[in-house]
């Protein structure tokens, strides 16, 4: 005798399959692109953090939000976070570790000394002059390079994944915030197409 599914496990005729094996199964064509496209994006994106560690000896969230603090020197914790589109708390995690390596400085508003600001010191300055992008500014160059609607098309699947997948309660943080290795470890190639992953930058103790 057949069981019956609870509310928890109805599946309407648009659901995904509740299994892997069966979405390559009934999905096949579909399943192969989409898999492909997370792996080639996923590995890029990391081979191009375990570069910037290796030729910075920042992690890949440092090194962007030290862009972004250049790009608007005197910005505060508040604006950053609006400008990384992250929360405050993960934004002033990796401003200490930055002001700790002398790469930013934090001061007081001169129009109001409640409101703390920060700007890149001389050796942030000097340390960005040559370092490569960070992954999530090239990821952020290719999402400006899509029209609106396929941005919107994209944004909408990926809530639809992470949801299917249990994990849109799940916290977010910056990308590689701990380190390119967060992902697992990876192998850097001697030669890949891709320019993210190519830079010679080291930067100077």
């Amino acid at each position: 005798m057949a069981r019956r599914l609870g509310p928890r496990h109805t599946r309407d005729a648009g659901a995904d399959p509740p299994h892997g094996a069966s979405a390559i199964a009934t999905r096949p064509e579909a399943t192969s692109a989409a898999l492909t496209a997370v792996r080639r994006l996923v590995r890029v994106l990391r081979l191009s953090a375990r570069r910037v560690e290796s030729s910075t000896g920042l992690s890949a969230a440092q090194l962007f939000v030290l862009r972004q603090v250049a790009e608007a020197p005197g910005v505060s914790l508040t604006e950053l976070a609006a400008q990384t589109l992250t929360d405050r708390t993960s934004v002033r995690f990796v401003v200490n570790r930055l002001a700790a390596d002398g790469l930013v400085q934090r001061e007081r508003a001169l129009d109001d000394r409640r409101r703390a600001t920060v700007r890149p010191s001389a050796a942030g300055q000097a340390l960005l002059r040559e370092a490569p992008q960070a992954p999530t500014t090239e990821l952020l160059a290719g999402f400006a390079r899509l029209s609106d609607g396929d941005l919107r098309s994209l944004a909408t699947a990926l809530a639809r994944l992470t949801e299917a997948m249990g994990l849109h309660g799940e916290p977010t943080e910056m990308l590689f915030a701990g380190g390119a290795d967060e992902l697992g470890p990876a192998t850097l190639p001697d030669s890949t197409s891709h320019p993210l992953v190519h830079t010679t930058v080291r930067r100077k103790p």
